[in-house]
């Protein structure tokens, strides 16, 4: 049984039903239905046109549920005749599922979920484990979703501002249990960047690539935290920095620039570093000042302020933390960093304590927790 060809004919099965009048929810229903018959069937008796079968077989699900179901007989009327087996439109609609689970009517939690279920092809059981949660809670989660986008039709989808977020939020989940959610995302991408050409899409993988190319270097043996500076650079992989790079010089050649281009071009003055003091911060500034005007998102003004520390001096950086509100994650964290390199070592222990009560995952909190404790050892002196 060959999975990634289910995978990869799922969305374009998905799409021929929509196209026929299901709605979203039955339509995923019936190929899910469909691909559990294809992994009962196809090891004894593999058809010649498997994504006929199951279009056929999807479509035969959605028929018999339609009928069952009372709510849904209104259907009825559009529905002619069942299909015919044999070969289905060469279509892919990975693209036309990529924009509804990106409906704006859908909170970035669902969207990620449904994204993931529809397009990535992952089961409930692995989306839930991903994010640490029940399989009957991501369950509920997902067909609260689907019921959401159920009377939605392809005409009225999320624009591609929305579809992009979703990939990056899929994106920052990372790794957890047995489905790698940040290589999930570059996959997604990819399918993506291969369907419409739009700079932006180009942006996010390459400020993908960057950032995983680093994965290796993250974290210490034991687990812990490892910082972009103290990080072993040989470990970074130098194939994914290439491909990151040529993406991101091709795509900034359109003169099109971006938020997602502008993070890409930032990480890869990081990448292009063979050690940490060779960055170049000043540039790095500048990227920030560009995304700034893009988005003047508080987030990119705090990172935006450890920059200016690395390229004019801690008090600089400082100076730039000023405007930004206290509440702000991770401002204490690089106010402390900041403080440090300053020489104030008593208000920087002070400040690594604060930032680890409020640390967003146990790793980072740790990392913070024994910045505070080596400084406090050392007596702040």
């Amino acid at each position: 049984m060959n999975e990634l060809l289910l995978r990869s004919l799922t969305p374009s099965v998905l799409g021929i039903l929509a196209r026929r009048g299901a709605d979203f929810a039955a339509a995923e229903d019936a190929v899910q239905d469909a691909l559990v018959e294809a992994v009962r069937v196809w090891p004894a008796d593999p058809p010649r046109d498997p994504k006929g079968w199951l279009v056929t077989v999807a479509w035969r699900r959605f028929l018999d549920a339609t009928r069952a179901d009372a709510a849904r007989r209104r259907r009825e009327d559009l529905v002619d005749e069942e299909p015919a087996p044999g070969p289905a439109p060469a279509v892919d609609d990975t693209l036309q599922l990529y924009f509804l689970c990106a409906h704006p009517s859908l909170t970035p939690s669902s969207a990620v979920a449904l994204t993931l279920r529809a397009v990535g092809g992952l089961t409930t059981r692995q989306i839930a484990e991903a994010y640490l949660v029940p399989e009957a809670t991501m369950a509920q989660r997902i067909s609260r979703a689907k019921r959401t986008v159920s009377g939605v039709r392809f005409d009225q989808p999320g624009n591609v501002a929305t579809v992009l977020r979703v990939l990056y939020l899929v994106f920052n989940e990372g790794y957890s249990g047995d489905v790698d959610l940040a290589a999930e995302a570059i996959r997604l991408t990819r399918q993506l960047a291969a369907a419409i050409d739009h700079p932006e899409v180009a942006g996010l993988l390459a400020l993908m690539l960057l950032h995983h190319a680093r994965r290796a270097a993250r974290t210490a043996p034991d687990g812990s935290l490892v910082p972009l500076a103290e990080q072993d650079r040989g470990r970074w992989d130098t194939e994914s920095i290439t491909e990151g790079v040529e993406i991101l010089q091709a795509t900034l050649a359109r003169d099109r620039l971006g938020e997602f281009q502008a993070q890409a071009a930032i990480a890869a003055l990081h990448a292009d570093a063979p050690i940490a003091e060779e960055t170049d911060w000043v540039q790095i500034v500048e990227w920030y000042d560009e995304l700034t005007r893009l988005t003047d998102s508080p987030v990119v003004r705090l990172n935006r302020a450890v920059a200016v520390g690395e390229a004019d001096g801690p008090r600089a950086g400082l100076a730039a933390l000023v405007a930004l509100d206290e509440s702000l994650p991770r401002r204490a964290a690089v106010a402390a960093y900041l403080h440090e390199r300053a020489g104030d070592r008593a208000t920087a222990a002070r400040l690594y304590a604060e930032a680890a009560q409020k640390a967003p995952n146990l790793a980072e909190r740790d990392h913070l927790t024994r910045q505070a404790a080596r400084l406090n050892a050392h007596g702040c002196r």
